[in-house]
């Protein structure tokens, strides 16, 4: 018996180290139809939106990593278990109304500290149990985004920025910005940069990111609108995705995308937008405020009717992504303090109640049987942070919260003393949590 007892061992060796990769394969999450699985067991999620968290993250310049703990263990409190996260912003730092430091300052060189925050971040979500959604680009300037690779390609000397730059002009914004699809030069130094990430080591963890599961999901840009170059646009969605699945076997891959809209300007379609076999899950974004069906200085008239604005348009986003069977998320959605005072301490009245809606919809929908809502991110966490000026804009210096530095600050922001938001949230995410 002695003779055999080597190969024994090593048979419980070999079975052992086929459970621990089955378990660690098991451990990403995954779409089976109309539904995400963890570990087979079926996944739905309450998050936010903490598009700072590697800037939060850094030992640099912005970077407060003692704040971005207390953030995190309080989100993990509440029973947030999914942080939608900027994982590529780019230079130069002189631009406005940018995150800043950029993670990607030129054409493939990086802020090391900033790279290094978003390693922490990741780090620190795994302790956890956390998942990242990483948002790669952005339709919009506040990151840098399909602008300014279109600056970079040679399209363009500078950026035709929109409001509130002085003399602004979103139309012209948004038919500049969707050149980007049309830009091979442009869309290849993206690809450039999906490489470096997904192919990137965490040093502090040790593991590839396409090899880590605390990554969601690799997302291509923060609202991509198609506007007049739609056909362009569904051609770079597939060709995108694409890309990352031929980098990355592990995680998921989704557009970002808001939806229809308010309005068919934007060139958005949720069919076609999701259409891809390299698509696994459909988006939508909700804003009744922005949109102008919410008007905070008359809540008495606009409120109910922008209310069942939101619920009706969740209802036909539904509906459409019955014909894709691919699981959905509203992953913004967002409404001002009472009278749009962004301060501390003013009533959330209406934010209260237009949450407690929300939550209430996409929790019932998570009950049904071969239902496709399977999770929330609300618009957005600030903690800890204060606007330096509530309604003013964002500066170098100031706290990272909620808003981005091209909006109003305060503005959408969920502030840790809004004691009855927080618990609004954690008793739907007790409910939603799968």
């Amino acid at each position: 018996m002695k003779i055999f007892l080597p190969v024994f061992l090593l048979l419980i060796f070999f079975c052992m180290s086929a459970t621990r990769d089955t378990n660690n394969t098991a451990s990403f999450i995954v779409v089976r139809g109309k539904q995400f699985y963890k570990n087979n067991l079926p996944y739905t999620f309450m998050g936010t939106n903490f598009w700072y968290g590697m800037n939060l993250g850094s030992n640099g310049l912005g970077g407060d990593r003692k704040r971005l703990i207390r953030e995190l263990d309080a989100l993990s409190a509440l029973g947030i278990k999914n942080l939608r996260v900027v994982a590529g912003s780019e230079g130069p730092d002189t631009e406005p109304y940018r995150m800043l430091p950029s993670l990607q300052t030129a054409p493939g060189k990086y802020n090391s500290d900033v790279l290094e925050g978003l390693d922490f971040l990741l780090a620190e979500m795994s302790k956890r149990n956390m998942v990242a959604v990483m948002c790669m680009n952005n339709f919009w300037n506040w990151s840098g985004g399909m602008a300014q690779y279109l600056v970079w390609a040679g399209a363009a000397d500078s950026i035709p920025y929109p409001p509130p730059h002085p003399g602004g002009d979103w139309n012209k914004y948004q038919h500049f910005t969707a050149q980007f699809y049309s830009n091979e030069k442009a869309m290849k130094m993206f690809e450039d940069h999906l490489r470096f990430i997904v192919n990137r080591k965490n040093p502090i963890t040790g593991k590839l990111y396409k090899e880590d599961p605390t990554i969601f999901s690799w997302e291509l840009a923060n609202e991509p609108r198609g506007m007049n170059n739609q056909n362009a646009f569904l051609a770079w969605v597939d060709r995108t995705a694409g890309f990352i699945k031929s980098l990355d076997k592990n995680h998921l891959v989704t557009t970002g995308s808001e939806g229809n809209t308010s309005s068919s300007y934007s060139g958005t379609d949720m069919l076609k937008d999701h259409l891809s076999k390299n698509i696994d899950y459909a988006t939508i974004h909700i804003w009744v405020q922005n949109w102008g069906y919410y008007d905070p200085a008359k809540p008495t008239t606009t409120y109910q009717p922008a209310l069942d604005y939101a619920l009706g348009y969740l209802d036909n986003h539904l509906k459409q992504a019955a014909q894709l069977n691919k699981p959905v998320v509203l992953e913004e959605f967002g409404i001002s303090r009472d009278g749009n005072n962004h301060s501390e301490g003013t009533p959330v009245t209406i934010r209260d109640k237009y949450y407690a809606a929300l939550f209430a919809a996409v929790a019932n929908q998570t009950k049904k049987q071969n239902n496709s809502l399977a999770g929330v991110n609300f618009w957005a966490w600030a903690g800890e942070g204060r606007p330096r000026l509530p309604q003013g804009f964002w500066k170098l210096g100031d706290n990272f919260i909620g808003d981005p530095p091209h909006e109003t600050q305060g503005w959408y922001s969920v502030y840790n003393t809004d004691t009855s938001t927080k618990e609004l949230i954690k008793k739907y995410a007790s409910i939603i949590n799968h």
